[in-house]
């Protein structure tokens, strides 16, 4: 008998810090009971208390008792804990006993006295010997007790027999693996299940993610392979694009679980709440989501770049580039943010820009739409006034010819823009002696100008041959380059701004008031229209037009 496990709640609470409305939570725990699911993972237990985070990130048996639940699945009801609470490193065996004990007693009372049936144990694969233990307390305890390994797609044959061997050693009723990544195909869940089959004999589960839109078709793989717990959640509501989704996986699975269902308060469920919890948060698979999944990137990184509108299409796909390279299988914020400020340490250069810039008129294009829309009078003017053009990036919207130098140092930008860099004609303003070996190795062949960039906060000094500033933007860059070079004026041009309410516009809003009470700043007019805070004239009126 195939057994479905709901775990909306407990899964979708990475986007909304497990706050769900009680209106929502009615509807959901009566569209389960009308699908007769087997079980409701419906929440966390942890004893971490970092941050907000609401009931079913806990889910404690008060907090239960607060809910409606329907008499039919008030026997169905499960919890999940990680283990990476379980376990402690550097702790000695013994130690880590009497920690995982503690833990335990602090999370669980005996079944007798818990709304609970159900109690899964989320471990990565490194982890799992260590926490096997605390399957024997939770069962000596009457619950049923489940594993879900992560990350198994990384393992080999043997390895995964290992484990297998390691769990038929302890009172687990149910085994799990989870394709952490997204990338698993049918065949692979297959050859999983066949390596598992080798030594464990108790019933194995599947907990399917959709990078790759393959989530279904893995977890109907798992159920013909002889997988007989599968996981789902309304929508795939879950961490990164979410999991296989209930309302197709209890239609796929009818024929194989022969229990009756009612689909009626599922659907009205989806279109009332779900549907609109999904415009608001965005899971669910994109293109970014599907790389991932190939190149084995934990998808939290994409969820992370998805929500900040700091991260642009180009700046996504090259955090994946990167990461495909260094190595992303582990979720870490501080990867993702050395990911877009890698100048770290002393800022170093070897060019100073008074030897281009000294006393000239500076044009700075932008990558604004205003630079196309007003090409001719741009154009026009470097045309007649002969100022020194300078490009952020590959801006390319005005004749080539005119533009004199580009400047990149954006972590992120340049890691897309290497091999476009390499085939532009201008030379490259780059911290370049602070550039990692893989970025300066795509720009091999390019002539760069290497002047310094060192990031921390609240700082704008400029310096001969380097900068301190409080980001890696390019247009802070820009400005310190053109500051330390004596500039006579600074023309800007595409530098359009962002709407009120987007962080970046505060950002850059931030960059410009820096630059504009240095007592080192020059006179500075944005030719083309700007949002930003700073003087504004039109292309149209200025001398030489």
């Amino acid at each position: 008998m195939i057994k479905l496990v709901d775990c909306t709640l407990r899964d979708g609470g990475y986007y909304n810090q497990w706050d769900f409305n009680p209106e929502l939570v009615d509807a959901y725990l009566n569209a389960m009971a009308a699908l007769q699911v087997d079980f409701i993972e419906i929440g966390f237990r942890s004893v971490q208390n970092n941050g907000f985070k609401a009931g079913f990130a806990y889910t404690t048996d008060r907090f239960l008792q607060s809910l409606s639940i329907p008499q039919e699945l008030k026997s169905k009801l499960g919890v999940m804990i990680n283990g990476s609470e379980l376990v402690k490193a550097g702790l000695s065996s013994e130690a880590n006993l009497a920690h995982q004990e503690l833990v335990l007693k602090t999370l669980f009372s005996p079944k007798q006295d818990s709304m609970i049936t159900l109690v899964r144990i989320a471990c990565h694969v490194n982890e799992f010997e260590a926490c096997l233990n605390a399957s024997d307390w939770l069962k000596s305890q009457g619950y049923t007790v489940g594993f879900n390994l992560m990350q198994i797609a990384e393992c080999s044959e043997s390895e995964i027999m290992r484990l297998a061997e390691l769990a038929s050693n302890h009172p687990i009723d149910v085994l799990y693996f989870a394709d952490s990544m997204g990338s698993l195909t049918p065949v692979q869940v297959a050859n999983i299940t066949k390596a598992f089959r080798s030594a464990w004999l108790g019933e194995l589960g599947i907990h399917t993610h959709d990078n790759m839109n393959q989530a279904l078709a893995n977890s109907i793989a798992a159920v013909k392979s002889g997988i007989t717990w599968v996981d789902s959640t309304v929508t795939g509501m879950g961490r990164g694009p979410g999991n296989v989704q209930t309302e197709y996986l209890v239609m796929a699975l009818a024929q194989y679980r022969n229990t009756p269902f009612n689909l009626t308060k599922l659907l009205e469920l989806i279109r009332l709440y779900f549907k609109p919890l999904q415009m608001h948060y965005g899971w669910g698979t994109n293109p970014y989501y599907y790389l991932a999944g190939q190149y084995g990137i934990h998808p939290s990184y994409i969820q992370e770049m998805i929500a900040d509108s700091r991260y642009s299409e180009e700046d996504i796909l090259a955090v994946i580039e990167h990461l495909k390279i260094e190595g992303g299988k582990k979720f870490n914020l501080g990867t993702l943010d050395a990911a877009r400020h890698f100048y770290q340490g002393q800022a170093r250069g070897t060019w100073s820009p008074v030897n281009m810039f000294n006393n000239r008129e500076v044009v700075l294009l932008g990558a604004g739409p205003s630079v196309k829309q007003h090409r001719a009078a741009i154009e026009a003017y470097i045309q007649a006034k002969k100022p020194i053009v300078l490009a952020l990036n590959t801006q390319s919207s005005i004749a080539q010819n005119l533009i004199d130098v580009r400047v990149a140092c954006h972590p992120i930008r340049l890691l897309a823009d290497c091999e476009t860099h390499v085939n532009l004609p201008q030379p490259l303003i780059t911290p370049a002696s602070m550039l990692p070996n893989d970025v300066l190795s795509s720009l091999n062949g390019k002539t760069l100008l290497d002047y310094g960039l060192q990031v921390q906060g609240d700082t704008f000094l400029v310096k001969d041959t380097h900068c301190v500033l409080p980001t890696s933007l390019v247009v802070a860059y820009a400005l310190a380059i053109l500051t330390s070079g004596n500039v006579k004026r600074l023309l800007l041009a595409g530098f359009d701004g962002y709407g009120a309410d987007d962080p970046r516009r505060k950002e850059v809003d931030a960059i410009f008031s820096h630059f504009l009470n240095s007592e080192l700043a020059c006179p500075i007019l944005s030719i083309t229209p700007t949002r930003y805070e700073i003087p504004v004239a039109s292309i149209y009126a200025l001398e030489g037009f």
